[in-house]
């Protein structure tokens, strides 16, 4: 039933016509697409020039060419040939074969990693799939029209000859992105289908590139968005962590909701982002991560989703507290709480987990100011995200600012700076220091005075 209203909105009665491929794509000249070659890596010139030295074919292509077009420094570099898994790995002296799905060869020259992908061939009726249509393997590989047809947009399905400095575009992906309009090669639902996980990439897309959603991709994610929920866990994350780190993660947040998507992958993140200090908080935090990603910086993804999560320990860590359990075991419990409920929606790592949990137990020691605490706390292995995570708190208005400030001097003061520091009484925290008042002297009574 689901099918047939989706194929009704959407006009379409066949989905396997709509899913063929052009054999013959449109080639474009240097002069004619504009890319420039000193933008393209060295490694992923040296790989296409050792696949074709030794007779195969062999482009960037995907993400690459398409950020190329658009004059931007690819963070990736991704490979297509028609060798295959085993024959890539040969050429290579450092090469590994990863993948069940679909097997890949990573090949690695230093730190820089570059993914190589056989060209794959039409999807097989007989490849094994779950309950819902999900493809769970296929190895089949194809001709380099057929791969184009396999690639999830159309702005990602070109490909690039460093050599000939040629680009061969077979969907339309070169106009798609004069117009910034993002459109999924084939029949959306049978897409959505086979990879639930194509409709958060439309949303990371359409965020990140700022592109319009093709009407007739968009149509039918609200209908299949419950889908997300067969997908592994592991692999929501991954998909999850490319979402926050494409230095837009607010749009692609707002995305999310707009199109249905957040449902299960964060269960409390629209109650925290009605609330004015949790919204503000996740705001700052989210601005944050998109300034480190623009300026080129590592991003902590246990800092990202310690921040994200964070009203939900503070929501759960005062319930205990009220319930009479004491503070630190209090706020032990909430992040158990916290991170049980996300196991099933995102498989986060076990030590992404811990690096969490830290973060979040050292909110507490902040306060203490007094003693050897503040020294002990210089040695902590996660001070700087504690430390930054405490100035969120402090800008968000959760907490005083005098506590960061406090804290400031005292990381980067010497030791007759931090001394002081210690010895100077803190304020309160969350309000100023009440002044003394002096006990009033009573004037004297007149009748006993007369007496």
């Amino acid at each position: 039933m689901i099918k047939k209203f989706i194929r009704k909105i959407l006009g379409v009665k066949n989905s396997a016509e709509s899913g063929k491929a052009n054999p013959k794509p449109s080639v474009l000249t240097a002069k004619e697409h504009g890319i420039n070659p000193k933008l393209v890596s060295a490694n992923a010139i040296r790989v296409t020039q050792t696949l074709q030295e030794n007779g195969f074919k062999a482009f960037i292509v995907g993400g690459a060419v398409r950020d190329l077009l658009t004059g931007v420094k690819p963070k990736d570099f991704d490979i297509a040939t028609n060798a295959t898994p085993e024959q890539v790995k040969r050429l290579f002296r450092r090469a590994f074969i990863i993948g069940r799905r679909f097997q890949i060869v990573h090949v690695m020259f230093g730190q820089d990693l570059l993914e190589v992908t056989t060209f794959r061939g039409p999807s097989n009726d007989a490849a094994p799939k779950d309950e819902h249509g999900r493809v769970l393997r296929d190895n089949t590989f194809g001709e380099q029209h057929e791969d184009a047809a396999r690639r999830d947009f159309t702005i990602n399905a070109m490909y690039y000859d460093p050599a000939s400095q040629t680009v061969f575009d077979y969907h339309g992906g070169i106009k798609d992105i004069r117009k910034k309009t993002l459109r999924i090669i084939g029949v959306p639902e049978a897409r959505y289908r086979e990879d639930p996980v194509r409709m958060l990439r439309v949303v990371r897309f359409a965020a990140k590139l700022q592109f319009e959603i093709d009407a007739a991709t968009r149509a039918p994610i609200a209908v299949m968005a419950p889908l997300i929920n067969n997908v592994p866990a592991a692999r929501v994350f991954d998909e999850m962590l490319k979402l926050l780190t494409s230095g837009h993660a607010m749009a692609c947040l707002q995305q999310l909701r707009k199109e249905g998507l957040h449902h299960g992958l964060m269960p409390l993140l629209d109650v925290v982002m009605e609330q004015p200090l949790g919204e503000k908080f996740v705001t700052l935090s989210l601005a944050n991560t998109d300034e480190r990603v623009q300026q080129g910086k590592p991003v902590s993804p246990s800092f990202l989703f310690a921040s994200l999560l964070w009203h939900q320990v503070l929501e759960k860590w005062d319930a205990y507290k009220a319930a009479g359990e004491f503070p630190i075991p209090a706020l032990h419990l909430a992040a158990d709480d916290v991170l049980n409920a996300q196991t099933d929606a995102l498989a986060i790592q076990r030590k992404i987990g811990a690096d969490m949990r830290d973060i979040w137990a050292m909110q507490p020691r902040f306060e203490k100011r007094v003693g050897k605490t503040p020294h002990k706390m210089l040695e902590h292995q996660r001070l700087r995200a504690g430390y930054d995570f405490l100035l969120l708190r402090c800008a968000s208005g959760e907490i005083d600012a005098e506590i960061g400030e406090w804290w400031t001097g005292f990381i980067n003061g010497d030791a007759e700076q931090r001394e002081k520091l210690i010895n100077t009484k803190p304020k309160a925290s969350g309000a100023p220091a009440a002044k003394k008042r002096k006990p009033r002297r009573r004037a004297p009574n007149k009748a006993k005075a007369e007496e």
